[in-house]
């Protein structure tokens, strides 16, 4: 009857109007992926940034107002406007000396290797954990953020 170069297949076949649409329903998943991705890791790495702003706000309010655990942990708490962010492990109260690598524990009065007297510090934690939008198969659903605040108190 008809080939496939005429009649009523032909006719579908030469005529172009509808791969437009075909082709954007194609696009549009991979589009959406892309744009939820791009989003989840935007609110990752803002997470991120809430957990270190919220232990630098712990170190804060201990040089402002010197040390109390439960006050230190509730600057913590509050700084941001998430409440995934916890103080974990509560803040710590420490003598010691700098050293190139961080801080040397001392006791207080003790006499440092560069001659000054050891210092009191505090060590700040906060911690969150994110959840993606999404399961990706392939990236894991959370991911947990911690860090750690040092500053010298006198």
């Amino acid at each position: 009857m008809y080939g496939l170069s005429g009649g009523v297949f032909g006719k579908f076949r030469r005529d172009a109007r509808g791969a437009a649409a075909i082709e954007f329903g194609v696009l549009v998943p991979v589009l959406a992926l892309m744009v939820v991705s791009v989003t989840d890791i935007g609110l990752a790495i803002y997470r991120k940034m809430q957990v270190e702003n919220a232990a630098q706000a712990g170190v804060e309010y201990a040089i402002a107002h010197g040390f109390d655990t439960n006050a230190i942990s509730a600057a913590v708490v509050s700084a941001t406007n998430s409440n995934a962010i916890s103080a974990s492990p509560a803040p710590v109260k420490y003598c010691g000396c700098a050293t190139t690598s961080g801080v040397s524990s001392m006791t207080c009065g003790a006499t440092c290797p560069g001659g000054g007297s050891a210092g009191t510090y505090t060590t700040v934690s906060a911690q969150a954990t994110y959840w993606t939008i999404i399961n990706y198969q392939v990236v894991p659903t959370s991911y947990g953020y911690s860090t750690q605040s040092t500053v010298r108190l006198q």
